[in-house]
């Protein structure tokens, strides 16, 4: 008899039986659903961090980047879909953690213009450098920036 497209064979040969992929499907969809070890989500660390960053960028980023990221053209530039930060996170580190004076070129926009240093300690600025590299647009690909790395990044 010949396997279906749709059906996996197990190599253990004490289940040896075809399986529907639908089964398997099924079976993964509930137990992440219901939160089984075996599936914890490799990313709550970073999903934690981006929360906390939502907040910490309602507090102090808002006003000159929006909320949807957009930045106001001429003025402040965008952080949804940032060239600046997606080829190069630690200028998201830096700016945040430093301020920014003078020119920048953001999605072949010039902006020239002063960001103040907001304040915020290792812990706050990894998590709003997390949030705005996850929303809007931005994919980190899992990448977790952390207070260390935070500390390590100079003017």
């Amino acid at each position: 008899m010949t396997a279906s497209p749709y059906t996996w064979r197990c190599p253990i040969p004490l289940f040896s039986s075809t399986i529907p992929y639908m089964k398997i499907l099924i079976a993964l969809a509930l137990t992440s659903a219901i939160g089984s070890a075996p599936f914890v989500n490799q990313n709550d660390e970073l999903a934690k961090s981006i929360k906390k960053g939502k907040l910490i960028y309602s507090d102090n980023c808002i006003s000159c980047h929006l909320g949807n990221g957009l930045g106001v053209p001429n003025a402040f530039p965008p952080l949804a879909k940032s060239d600046y930060f997606v080829k190069n996170p630690a200028n998201a580190i830096k700016a945040v953690k430093f301020g920014l004076i003078g020119k920048i070129t953001v999605n072949g926009t010039t902006y020239d213009n002063m960001m103040p240093n907001p304040g915020l300690d290792d812990a706050e600025i990894a998590d709003v450098v997390n949030y705005i590299m996850n929303d809007w647009g931005n994919d980190s690909k899992g990448a977790l920036i952390t207070p260390e790395m935070v500390s390590k990044v100079e003017e």
